[in-house]
């Protein structure tokens, strides 16, 4: 196993996505860069020709490939985030875009009647999130286009729903315009344009946004599939993908779910609270709602072994002072055991391998999270293993994210 440094950069963070065509479309934290993704496909010794995200966040890498004419394969356990990735990739034709025009004005209509309150969705405490007139004003843009569903063709109505997606966030009383983010304070919620009435101008400006980037070309689309990464050869071939790039979710507690929930709210992705958290207790390092208190009560299922020399001492260390913690840890690696043996069997000899990850700390225990997928992916069969450090992330200073690499022999 190697370890190499890299110079820290802020064109390998989501930074670099802001103004990238289709890729400020919808920010989910942590996020990679389109640059990265570029890369690592450029530093392949032989031409990628067939790449597979097992984790598809935002569709990073499945944009990245669809651009350049690779054929990828993408999945996730969050239908959300395959929906997403799905409509960023896909390619609009110019009669698809025009009719986008129209059905955007058709709601840009709707958002400023006087209409009674309509549905709203049931996310705790919305009042926290929008004030009366601008949940007034979604409710009604909400309304209008689910009355498009049918009428306009379906690539019309998903972009009609990204750019309800970005002004619902943009216009949300939330610190930095992001939903991870704490909420603002009374004499900081601000609107964007200085009055309510400005949600208009909002819509108008995002969808003229979201028209001019909608038109770049596609070369090829890929396959966004519903899938849970740890059974991947359910529904991929073996012996197939010649590189894979991928950043899974951060052993760090973030709950992917918490950060996404003002958008599967809105478009009907989740129904309440309960069914938000089993979502979270499904996918791997889910920590939200009532999947914290099965972490709390998880135990292995068998004796599979993390192969780490200090793992289990690491654990005792964190369980000093969370039990819970100490559990959480511990499956979130017991499920990407699984993982990783089912991605080597989907991935032909001499396919690489490319995890973006980040290290973790848990009270004053820090997690080698690089070293110990490095130690996955050598235990499972992978061979020229190794660590590249990419940048310092912004929370603690011990904290850095990294690239871990490795080759099917």
């Amino acid at each position: 196993m190697t370890i190499q440094t890299h110079k820290l950069s802020e064109h390998l963070t989501h930074k670099a996505n802001l103004k990238q065509t289709r890729y400020g479309w919808l920010r989910l934290t942590p996020a990679h860069s389109v640059h990265l993704i570029s890369e690592l496909l450029e530093s392949q010794q032989d031409a990628a020709s067939s790449v597979l995200d097992p984790f598809c966040g935002t569709g990073t890498t499945a944009l990245v490939c669809a651009e350049r004419g690779i054929p990828c394969d993408t999945t996730d356990i969050n239908p959300f985030l395959v929906w997403l990735t799905e409509t960023k990739t896909s390619s609009y034709t110019s009669e698809e875009i025009k009719a986008f025009r129209e059905a955007a004005c058709r709601v840009a209509d709707s958002l400023a009647d006087d209409e009674a309150e309509g549905w709203m969705p049931p996310l705790h405490q919305i009042e926290k999130w929008w004030d009366t007139p601008t949940l007034n004003a979604l409710s009604n843009g909400r309304r209008r286009i689910g009355a498009s569903n049918g009428i306009f063709p379906k690539p019309v109505f998903d972009l009609l729903q990204i750019a309800f997606c970005r002004v619902l966030i943009e216009r949300a009383n939330v610190s930095f315009g992001h939903q991870s983010m704490s909420f603002k304070k009374a004499d900081e919620a601000l609107t964007l344009f200085g009055e309510e009435a400005a949600i208009l101008e909002n819509w108008r400006i995002v969808c003229r946004e979201i028209e001019r980037s909608a038109s770049s070309p596609i070369a090829v689309s890929p396959r966004a599939l519903l899938l849970d990464a740890r059974h991947l050869t359910r529904e991929l071939p073996h012996n197939h993908y010649s590189c894979v790039i991928t950043s899974p979710p951060y052993p760090n507690r973030m709950s992917y779910i918490r950060e996404l929930r003002p958008y599967m709210y809105w478009l009907g992705y989740l129904k309440d609270g309960r069914q938000a958290g089993e979502l979270d207790w499904q996918a791997i390092g889910g920590t939200w709602g009532c999947a914290t208190s099965n972490v709390g009560k998880w135990e292995p299922t068998d004796d599979r072994s993390i192969p780490h020399p200090g793992f289990e001492v690491l654990l005792a260390r964190i369980a000093e002072q969370s039990s819970v913690l100490s559990r959480y840890v511990h499956k979130y690696f017991f499920d990407m055991v699984e993982h990783i043996s089912e991605l080597f069997s989907v991935v032909k000899s001499g396919g690489s391998v490319h995890y973006i990850v980040g290290n973790s700390k848990f009270y004053d225990v820090l997690l080698p999270v690089e070293e110990i997928f490095a130690a996955l992916f050598s235990a499972v069969g992978f061979k020229k293993v190794a660590i590249r450090t990419i940048r310092k992330r912004t929370s603690k200073k011990e904290l850095f994210e990294y690239i871990v690499s490795a080759q099917k022999p």
